[in-house]
This record gives C-alpha cells, sequence and structure tokens, in this order.
C-alpha cells in the first residue's frame, strides 16, 4: 500500500499521475508561463515564479501544478518537488486565505513573540501550520524577517504590522476572520495568499495605490541613514522598559511615523513573560 507523508510526498509505490487542469484553467496558465518564462535565458530558472504562480490558482502547491511546472520546463517531477519543498513560502497542503506568522526569532521572542505565538494558538484554536476551520488563517511561526527594530513583528501574507502585543495581535486575526479592513503598518494593502501569490509570481500588482505604498523602509531602520546624510537631528534614546530616562516621557509615535489601527502601545517589551512587571492590562490585550 502506498503511504504518503504528510506534504504528500509518496513514500511508497508511485502514485498515480495527477489530474490535469481544466481546459480553461490549463489555457491561461500556459499563457501566463509563457511570459514567465520568457523572462529568463535559461527556461529552468523560471520555476521558483511558476511554483508562485500556481500557487495562485489553488492556494497551495499541488501535484497538478508541480507536474504543469516539470512539463512546461522540461525537468523531472523530482527537481520541482525538491525546490518547492525547500522553500518554505510553498505551501504543501490546503491554507487560509491570510497566512498569519509570528517572528519567534531571538530578539522579538525576548521581546514578546514567544508570547504572542502562544496566545494565538490559544485563541485561534491551532497548532504551527494549521488553519482555522473557516479557512480564514494559517498561523505559523517564522523566521527572521528583517524588522527586529520593530520586534515583536507579525506578518500576514509577508505585510508588516509592528510592536505587537498578545492582545493587539488577537484583535488583528479577529478583523482577518471576521472580514474587517486590516491595514499594515507599512507597504502595500493586504491582499489574499492566492493574490499575493500571484504578485509574486512576477505579475503587477493592479489595485490603485498598491505599488505606491509598498516602498521604504519603515522610520525606525532609516534613521541611521538620516543621521549620516545630515537629514535628521539625533534621536531621542527610548528605553521601553522603563518609559525612557529620567525625565523623559515615553516614545510617542513621530508625526511621520505611520502606525497601523493593529499597532500595539509602543512599550511592547512588557508583553514579555519574563518581564518582573508583566503586561499592564492595556498592552496585554
Amino acid at each position: 500500500m502506498t503511504t504518503s507523508s504528510p506534504e504528500g510526498v509518496s513514500l511508497g509505490m508511485p502514485q498515480l499521475p495527477p489530474p490535469d487542469y481544466p481546459d480553461d484553467v490549463r489555457a491561461r496558465l500556459d499563457a501566463d508561463a509563457r511570459e514567465i518564462v520568457a523572462r529568463y535565458p535559461d527556461s529552468r530558472s523560471a520555476l521558483l515564479p511558476l511554483l508562485h504562480l500556481v500557487q495562485a490558482e489553488e492556494g497551495h502547491v499541488t501535484r497538478t501544478g508541480m507536474q504543469f511546472c516539470a512539463d512546461t520546463l522540461d525537468l523531472t517531477t523530482a527537481e520541482v518537488t525538491a525546490v518547492a519543498t525547500f522553500y518554505s513560502m510553498y505551501r504543501r497542503k490546503p491554507s487560509g486565505d491570510y497566512q498569519v506568522g509570528v517572528c519567534t526569532n531571538t530578539l522579538c521572542a525576548v521581546m514578546g513573540g514567544d508570547a504572542i505565538f502562544e496566545a494565538l494558538q490559544e485563541h485561534l484554536g491551532v497548532g504551527n501550520g494549521e488553519t482555522t476551520d473557516d479557512g480564514k488563517v494559517t498561523l505559523e511561526h517564522i523566521e527572521c524577517n528583517a524588522a527586529c527594530d520593530f520586534a515583536p513583528v507579525v506578518m500576514v501574507n509577508w505585510e508588516f504590522f509592528d510592536n505587537q502585543t498578545p492582545g493587539s495581535a488577537k484583535r488583528l486575526v479577529d478583523d482577518l476572520r471576521s472580514g474587517a479592513q486590516v491595514e499594515p503598518t507599512r507597504g502595500a494593502p493586504l491582499c489574499t495568499f492566492k493574490e499575493t501569490a500571484r504578485i509574486l509570481a512576477g505579475f503587477p500588482d493592479e489595485r490603485a495605490g498598491a505599488v505606491e505604498a509598498s516602498g521604504g523602509a519603515g522610520p525606525a531602520s532609516l534613521i541611521g541613514l538620516r543621521l549620516a546624510k545630515g537629514e535628521a537631528p539625533p534621536a531621542r534614546v527610548v528605553h521601553p522598559r522603563t518609559g525612557g530616562p529620567e525625565g523623559t516621557q515615553p516614545h510617542e509615535p513621530s508625526p511621520t511615523e505611520h502606525l497601523s489601527s493593529h499597532d500595539a502601545p509602543q512599550k511592547t517589551s512588557a508583553s514579555d513573560p519574563a518581564h518582573p512587571a508583566g503586561p499592564t492590562a492595556e498592552e496585554g490585550e
């Protein structure tokens, strides 16, 4: 009897060939694939965007999608599978409209990322890599996304939600599940995971204003660059655990600093369970 791993990879006798896409879907994907392959001098270099393309079709990379990539690029399915299983951005099983990733690398973890991840698991009733029953949210812990100056960070379909607490993160996923408008701290407006996958395949984001909103790092990331260019005065040092040096006030966002409606209060280190004071009612919820 043939057995399969959780990712659907056969561990025993060979599986039957996967079903093909319906004719209309196949024709559309063929046209998109030709456009992608034409960008590269070596066709096999198109494999990564092609995997995003088929992921945009069904929300994860199916056996049918991998066979399509293999046929298009004249590769073996083993070669395609090796790539699809290596990169974490490719899902191997059905997942939610919104991929909610909590950074649990060192800085985010000590600033409260571990507490956020545990709170979301309990709140949503799912474990790592699992999806809520309504198909809206897939929860996972993720590796560093180079946003340490905004720790702890939560990402939704790879858009940033900075300075989170367990309470703000729970409100975020509740809004995602209810269909409420959710605005990232920075970057483009949110779209579904399938729509994100098509953009990552290299097709333009045609939503009004989305491209303009995508550029640039956040203010905290740019302070050093601006100082080096003489464009900004020295920034006040912030000590979030104490509210600031003696005689100063806790951090207030500058007039130019964008905060999402789902950003937590700035003293986010209080969400760290190891912090003796523990979270306040406002910061924890």
